[in-house]
């Protein structure tokens, strides 16, 4: 663990980490997030992709892209970064939706958050399409899978049960 968290500074006052000094290198990011759906959003689903907005699982996919490229206008202290890749992927899974989110640049900073926002992102414009039908669905969770590249190499976690 830390012993000092990055986007503080020694005054204890929040800081932009600067990574101007940070060579950059390949980096990569996964993360997961999954939403449980009530009986009557299972069967829309399944009866085809159309909602009255439109198909769920598209428009969530391109959702998740847009959301990991605009990051650093949410997330107050992240960095804008030259995402080299976005890919977000859902399934259909009993009865809940599995998004996959990875996100790839070649940077001094890694995209864990670009992931992590994806995955979100997709998981509201889920709810949004189906909510017309349902209120009972529920997020959660939201969690990072893996990185890859920087200073501290690949970490893995494993997955939580859904």
């Amino acid at each position: 663990m830390k012993s000092q968290l990055s986007h503080l500074d020694a005054d204890g006052a929040a800081r932009m980490v600067d990574v101007s000094t940070k060579a950059p290198s390949a980096r990569s990011a996964s993360a997961r997030a999954v939403v449980a759906l009530p009986p009557v959003c299972v069967r829309s689903l399944r009866a085809g992709p159309g909602s009255p907005k439109g198909d769920v699982l598209q428009v969530a996919r391109i959702a998740g892209i847009q959301a990991a490229k605009r990051t650093h206008e949410l997330i107050p202290l992240c960095h804008p970064l030259a995402i080299t890749g976005v890919a977000v992927d859902l399934r259909l899974v009993a009865a809940r939706i599995e998004i996959l989110a990875t996100v790839r640049c070649a940077g001094p900073t890694g995209v864990e958050m670009e992931a992590l926002t994806a995955a979100s992102v997709a998981a509201l414009t889920v709810y949004d399409m189906l909510k017309a039908l349902s209120h009972d669905l529920v997020i959660g969770p939201v969690e990072l899978l893996e990185k890859t590249g920087g200073k501290s190499g690949a970490i893995r976690r494993r997955r939580s049960a859904p």
